[in-house]
């Protein structure tokens, strides 16, 4: 936008110039356009030009050389913002906003921590997962595995859901490592969007009964998962291992 407009400026002040210079009795319209037209020649190049008294090739002479070097400009700050990385990013984001635009029954994961990481691993062959991460380290590790990712705090900023799209989205897995931030989250995220379904660990059944209150779905209490799975262990029969071949002694002889 800028060079443009500065490429506007040269050429009109070029007409202009090349109008004040111009010594015949024609009207005031038909020197300026025939300026503007001398002018949009020597920009473009063209090179169709109408006779110039000597005033006015010297003043063309100035005015190439400053085309020139706009000329020059222009294409060296095309040439940096094509090859810049701030660049890359605006055409990246642009290809994600359109991807965001077009979710729908996605699944919101909040926090790319370990737990985080294990869920979108396990859903991203069969479901669109958006990642919400307020670290700037793990957004980018989140993004690097090609996931969506919104950067921000999900348990302060409304905007940060609603960029998620959590309104058309179908699930909402809390990954956080914060009690008390799981809770603000599935109570923030109930009242967005009253159908999702929102779940969420608990460090105990009191916490668990707290979170279902606040309008969580499933709540998943890590110390009843990890005993069920122990008791498990021991009500099933060890696997046998076979028994290890015998070694023959070295010292005896045939």
């Amino acid at each position: 936008m800028r060079l443009s407009s500065l490429f506007g400026i040269t050429l009109f002040i070029t007409a202009l110039g090349l109008a004040v210079l111009d010594p015949t009795n024609d009207p005031w319209p038909i020197k300026f356009f025939d300026a503007l037209w001398n002018a949009t020649n020597l920009v473009t190049t063209l090179g169709d030009f109408t006779p110039f008294t000597d005033a006015q090739k010297i003043f063309m002479i100035a005015a190439s050389f400053t085309i020139m070097v706009l000329g020059g400009y222009a294409i060296t700050q095309t040439i940096n913002w094509l090859t810049s990385p701030i660049a890359a990013i605006n055409r990246e984001n642009r290809h994600m906003s359109r991807n965001f635009e077009n979710l729908r029954d996605h699944v919101i994961v909040i926090g790319y921590s370990p737990l985080g990481r294990l869920v979108t691993d396990r859903m991203t062959t069969t479901e669109n997962v958006v990642v919400i991460e307020n670290r700037e380290d793990l957004a980018n590790q989140a993004s690097e595995h090609g996931l969506l990712v919104v950067q921000g705090d999900a348990g302060l900023d409304d905007d940060v859901f609603t960029r998620a799209g959590i309104d058309f989205a179908k699930a909402l897995v809390v990954a956080s490592e914060s009690p008390d931030r799981k809770l603000a989250i599935t109570l923030m995220a109930h009242a967005r969007n009253a159908n999702l379904r929102i779940a969420v660990t608990a460090e105990n059944d009191s916490r668990g009964l707290l979170l279902r209150r606040a309008g969580a779905t499933d709540v998943v209490v890590a110390d009843d998962l990890i005993a069920h799975t122990l008791v498990g262990h021991l009500n099933t029969s060890p696997p046998v291992s076979p028994p290890a071949p015998a070694q023959e002694d070295p010292n005896q002889t045939e």
